[in-house]
């Protein structure tokens, strides 16, 4: 089914004599979310200024996006909701069966697009999510260029760390490279790596992977991005008074997320600063057992799982905390991690994925992960360095403020996008211009 606002007035910048008509791929898109959902939000709506859009999507996403649309209409995007059939669709049960439902979405999402464009005739597609870049997608079979992500996937742990986990986290991480590397052989994803006029890797990892598959031009850039109003909401919150010190940690309670290192860090932390709290923030199947480490370390009076919370409550209890403490071993994206530096709260994460791009030195702490001990005993000693220095934290927050407004701007980046766009139409009509096919290759590199 097809959607679109109505709105006299146009909120597209004056860019081109003739808006480009772009069709995004966006099976996650939710406004004013976080992860997937945000992602491909953070892609349409900045897009609106420059060109005309359709945007293929979940018909589950309908009711946020109308919400907003009748609060913020964007009269030049139009939606395309659709969903399986039941019949075609009976075994999916929440992420149980995600994969197959994405990838059955998708190619239904191909002849609706293939479809559409004899109508439209569209200049460009561009798939934003799911961001995986070993899942595949069809729409590069369409006859326009076709613009890939920023996708992620291509982030691994450290074999050293595999011992570190229990039996189900080792043959999770096991599972996951066995799929990604007969996904590489998979030749709807190398395909679509040889058809992208443009591939965007939310990591320099993935960057690498997308390279050795085929793809001509690859740039990093990162899938998080905030609007202005975003960033300035997120900068009223005023600085924690420090006392007692409180470290925050946010996301799903998952063996790679790494909150067993934050918790035992935490616990050495914890011995000279005893007044210290560790607020845990979301759920998952680790849960319990993490719950059991805290007490088997004598935490579970500074400590708390507070579980999953709204969105804008987790901005909130970041006003709250003093450092974000975020060890995840292979996220290619970490929205958190901008949301604290937006915030003004320093990072402490892993130098590995999404994160350790992110994060600078001069916005956070960034631990190397060699081996379990010695992981453990950095972030520790993280720990102690902020808290004890007041000064340097606030010297983070600042440069961290900076960063976010600087390079995470979705507006900026759409900016940047369409005139990437044009580069590509020009360098498919002929008239190629050097300038932009430069800005091509090397797009996001400076971040």
């Amino acid at each position: 089914m097809i959607s679109s606002s109505k709105n006299p007035e146009s909120s597209r910048d004056d860019h081109n004599t003739r808006p480009l008509k772009l069709l995004i791929s966006a099976y996650a898109c939710q406004p004013g979310q976080g992860s997937e959902p945000g992602v491909g939000w953070s892609y349409v709506k900045p897009a609106a200024r420059f060109h005309d859009v359709w945007v293929m999507t979940r018909s589950n996403n309908r009711a946020l996006i109308e919400a907003e649309l009748a609060a913020e209409p964007m009269p030049n995007v139009h939606w395309i909701y659709f969903d399986l059939p039941r019949w075609a669709s009976f075994w999916k049960k929440g992420k149980r069966g995600l994969r197959l439902y994405y990838s059955l979405w998708q190619f239904v999402a191909f002849w609706k697009a293939r479809k559409l464009h004899r109508e439209v005739g569209f200049d460009l597609v561009h798939h934003a999510t799911i961001v995986s870049y070993w899942l595949p997608t069809f729409v590069p079979f369409l006859p326009i260029p076709f613009v890939w992500g920023p996708v992620g996937g291509g982030e691994s742990t450290p074999r050293s760390f595999r011992t570190f986990f229990n039996w189900y986290g080792r043959m999770n991480e096991a599972l996951r490279v066995f799929a990604r590397a007969l996904s590489d052989l998979n030749p709807l994803v190398r395909s679509a790596a040889r058809r992208a006029a443009i591939a965007f890797a939310a990591t320099p990892e993935t960057a690498a992977r997308l390279q050795a598959l085929g793809c001509k031009n690859v740039g990093v850039l990162a899938e998080c991005a905030f609007s202005d109003q975003e960033i300035a909401n997120l900068r009223v919150l005023s600085p924690s008074s420090g006392n007692p010190f409180r470290i925050m940690s946010v996301g799903r309670l998952v063996h790679w997320k790494g909150f067993e290192l934050g918790l035992r860090a935490f616990a050495r932390f914890h011995e000279r600063v005893p007044d210290a709290e560790y607020w845990l923030f979301g759920d998952g199947s680790d849960r319990k057992r993490l719950q059991r480490l805290a007490i088997e370390l004598g935490l579970q009076k500074s400590v708390v799982f507070q579980g999953n919370i709204p969105r804008n409550r987790v901005f909130e209890k970041l006003g709250e905390c003093d450092v974000l403490l975020f060890p995840s071993f292979h996220d290619s994206g970490g929205w958190v991690t901008l949301e604290a530096m937006a915030v003004g709260r320093p990072v402490i994460c892993l130098d590995l994925g999404g994160p350790g791009w992110k994060v600078t030195d001069a916005t956070g702490i960034k631990v190397a992960a060699i081996d379990p001990e010695q992981t453990i005993s950095d972030l520790t000693a993280a720990l102690f360095r902020l808290q004890a220095d007041p000064v340097h934290r606030a010297q983070l927050a600042q440069a961290g403020r900076r960063r976010v407004e600087q390079e995470f701007n979705s507006d900026r980046r759409a900016e940047k996008l369409a005139h990437i766009y044009e580069g590509l139409l020009a360098e498919r009509s002929g008239a190629t211009h050097s300038d932009r096919i430069e800005e091509i290759v090397t797009v996001g590199q400076e971040q």
